[in-house]
């Protein structure tokens, strides 16, 4: 009973985090008018993985409650990206992002090998995604607009999915996914915060 009862609060703690999870950094973009910091490469290998994921759950009949917050990410990174090509100058490019993922998608359940291919690569094009979000701010040496709240819930939807998923079905694919995206989503919080604080002292001087 106590075991049940600690799974339905993971499951719906991590779906109500997630329900507002990217809307911090939507905020700080749309605030600043700007997107410097958040790398578009790294949104765009996310927004891969999180189809990649739910697609794979949803072929296998897993509960949705272990999956369930994954179509309300994507929505939200496509709200992301949107802005970001916006403020970019580069809206006219969406067209084309979406014919991709669309198409991509398809492709995903034509068939078994097809699927189980792209959940073993789910993992590494999700790691590419924190790494490539890294390699942003360490060659800008700045967090810019990156929103350090978004980074600390995402690292608790993970942290709790290991949980969740360890309970429900055990899939290794799917436990050395959250495993390494958590201890990823720790990095990027980590660096963001050390160059915030690096750049409050400049904006008082």
């Amino acid at each position: 009973m106590q075991s049940d009862t600690l799974l339905d609060v993971a499951n719906f703690s991590t779906l109500f985090v997630c329900m507002v999870l990217k809307f911090p950094q939507i905020f700080v973009l749309i605030r600043a008018k700007s997107s410097a910091g958040v790398s578009l490469n790294a949104l765009l290998l996310e927004l891969i993985g999180y189809i990649v994921f739910v697609t794979y759950q949803m072929y296998y009949d897993y509960p949705p409650p272990t999956y369930l917050e994954y179509p309300i990410l994507i929505a939200q990174d496509v709200m992301l990206l949107l802005l970001m090509l916006h403020y970019g100058g580069c809206l006219r490019q969406s067209l084309v992002y979406s014919l991709l993922f669309v198409g991509g998608w398809r492709l995903l359940t034509v068939d078994k090998m097809v699927i189980d291919t792209a959940m073993s690569l789910c993992t590494v094009i999700s790691a590419a995604s924190k790494l490539t979000q890294l390699q942003c701010l360490w060659k800008s040496q700045d967090a810019g607009q990156v929103s350090a709240l978004t980074w600390a819930l995402a690292t608790y939807t993970c942290a709790a999915r290991i949980y969740t998923a360890t309970v429900t079905t055990g899939d290794m694919l799917v436990l050395i996914r959250f495993i390494v995206m958590t201890l990823l989503n720790i990095w990027v919080l980590l660096t963001i915060i050390y160059y915030q604080r690096q750049r409050s002292p400049k904006k008082e001087d």
